[in-house]
């Protein structure tokens, strides 16, 4: 089963502390991406806002989280996963 991760920003965190870590952040993001775990992921698109992403199962979205630098770095407050049942209506 799919799971939807959700960012919501650190209220104060910076958009600069995000961009230090950001080459750190995609390095992560690229592995996933081309072992295939992730379907989609990004910024919503109004700054501070959070961010999305979707995985092919949970243990590969909780594996992303716990190596994702915004999550150590607590620029993350909280990540809220949602396991989705993607069936076509």
């Amino acid at each position: 089963m799919k799971t939807v991760i959700f960012y919501e920003n650190n209220p104060e965190a910076t958009m600069e502390q995000f961009m230090e870590v950001y080459p750190k952040h995609q390095e992560n993001e690229d592995k996933f991406v081309k072992a295939g775990k992730v379907l989609g992921i990004g910024p919503f698109s109004v700054p501070g806002e959070g961010a999305m992403g979707i995985f092919t199962d949970l243990e590969s979205a909780e594996e992303f989280v716990k190596g994702d630098p915004f999550v150590q770095e607590g620029l993350v407050a909280k990540v809220t996963y949602r396991q989705w049942h993607d069936e076509l209506l």
